[in-house]
């Protein structure tokens, strides 16, 4: 019996034994894991998590080659929206130059000059990219977020501060021309040069240039960072919106934000058309019913469905908006340097147009945008980085048929980069992944999976109020 007892002793302590072995290994080998994961911030330190049976999962490697991908179609979208930038604003145009509009019977053909007859992009419509091996270079549709993503995430933060919104608009923009800032952006420059903080650069009392097109090109970025969490986004972009933006530009700019953040919802088993339908159906509920964006976003939506040419829709925008001036939307007069060509209401209503009638499809997108008239790059620059991202790096280079070059020169605008401004979609989509690590843990409630390369995020009902 003793002998017996002896036995189970035995036993009992080699098995306490192994589970001590096993409980000090299992750490150990989790943080080998980790460290081993080239998607590890070393600034950044990563809390145990227990997930919930409600957590959505999303693969940390397929979100960066998302990232990548709208880095990639952003670029392509921007680029070939300056070829037309500023070619047609309609009718007359300004002291007769930029009358009219393009068609689609353009697109292949000479390309006009601008509002101040200046031609210098390409000779012909057509896209403009860069090649594997050459640069693209930051235009004032990637520099801004270029910028914001930088700060966040050297930072270490996910809500950025108005200080350091200064801070980093001081270090990264030249204070003398050319610098590629314009109207509502470079108002709060110079705001901030003489000591005002946002969000009062913003403000309607100190920036007449409050509803132009700026922030609707300078924040989108902050959806993709809180991915399935428009409200999350939303608080992200509050700031940096509202840096230039109040009313419809402001609510314009979290349109974009919204539909960014709710684009890793896309069901795959719907077509793109029909996420971006759901979407921008979501996205429409921020603006508030009586404003001028909405009633723009309805009418040409109203005009998409009643089965007339994209080319039709425009020019019925054109008319209700510039020239009766419907809906309150005065700005083709009160802006008159160009007839409020660089309006955020006229340039949205443009963005829808080649968003609803571009179906899903990048190509015809960007090329639907970039004959549409006014400040073509924008919008068009905004739809390619959501496709780009919906459809990924590879998705992008299979839909034009060709290899990109991945290299950015962020230092063609900005400054105070390092490696001479020279950097990688690769990395840019990296640092991405990095901040919304931090946002996962800081804002959204949930955790990171190293060691199977996921975040979980607390799912919550995607519920959007009207702004105001």
């Amino acid at each position: 019996m003793r002998a017996q007892n002896f036995v189970v002793n035995i036993i009992v302590l080699a098995s306490l034994l192994l589970l001590a072995i096993s409980c000090k290994d299992a750490p150990d080998k989790q943080k080998e894991v980790s460290d081993k994961n080239p998607l590890k911030d070393s600034l950044l330190v990563y809390k145990p998590y227990s997930p919930q049976p409600t957590d959505r999962t999303i693969s940390r490697s397929d979100y960066k080659e998302k990232l990548y991908g709208f880095w990639l179609g952003q670029c392509i979208a921007n680029w070939t929206g300056l070829v037309t930038e500023m070619d047609k604003i309609g009718g007359g145009g300004k002291d007769g130059k930029a009358a009219g509009f393009y068609t689609r019977e353009n697109w292949g053909k000479a390309d006009h000059p601008n509002l101040w007859g200046i031609n210098n992009f390409s000779d012909t419509i057509t896209y403009l990219y860069a090649d594997r091996d050459s640069i693209w270079g930051a235009d004032d549709d990637t520099d801004i977020e270029y910028i914001y993503q930088d700060l966040l995430y050297r930072n270490q933060t996910s809500v950025l501060t108005p200080e350091q919104i200064r801070d980093g608009w001081w270090k990264h923009i030249r204070p003398e021309e050319e610098n590629f800032l314009w109207v509502s952006n470079q108002t709060a420059f110079t705001l901030m040069q003489k000591g005002i903080l946002p969000p009062h650069t913003g403000s309607p009392d100190l920036n007449k240039h409050y509803d132009m097109i700026d922030a609707e090109l300078t924040t989108e970025i902050f959806g993709f960072f809180a991915p399935t969490r428009p409200e999350i986004a939303l608080k992200m972009a509050h700031l940096p919106i509202r840096t230039t933006a109040r009313k419809n530009a402001e609510w314009i700019a979290e349109f974009y934000v919204i539909m960014y953040s709710l684009a890793p919802m896309a069901d795959k088993e719907m077509s793109t058309k029909e996420n971006l339908e759901w979407i921008a159906t979501e996205a429409r509920k921020r603006l508030p019913n009586d404003s001028y964006s909405a009633k723009m976003y309805d009418f040409v939506q109203e005009q998409y469905r009643s089965g007339v040419t994209w080319e039709e829709a425009r020019d019925a925008l054109y008319e209700k908006y510039q020239v009766r001036q419907e809906d309150g939307y005065m700005w083709a007069t009160k802006e008159t340097s160009c007839n409020g060509c660089f309006a955020a209401g006229i340039n949205f209503g443009a963005s829808i147009v080649s968003l609803l009638y571009g179906e899903g499809d990048i190509k015809k997108t960007i090329k639907i945008g970039a004959l549409a008239g006014w400040d073509s790059d924008n919008p068009t620059a905004t739809w390619g980085g959501l496709l780009g991202f919906m459809l990924g790096k590879g998705g992008v280079e299979k839909a034009f048929g060709h290899e990109f070059s991945e290299k950015f020169n962020i230092h063609r605008t900005r400054i105070g980069f390092p490696n001479n401004g020279i950097d990688t979609f690769d990395n840019m989509a990296k640092k991405g992944i990095f901040i919304i690590d931090r946002a996962v843990q800081d804002q959204m409630g949930g955790g990171i999976d190293l060691e199977n390369d996921i975040w979980y995020i607390s799912e919550t009902d995607v519920i959007i109020e009207s702004g105001s």
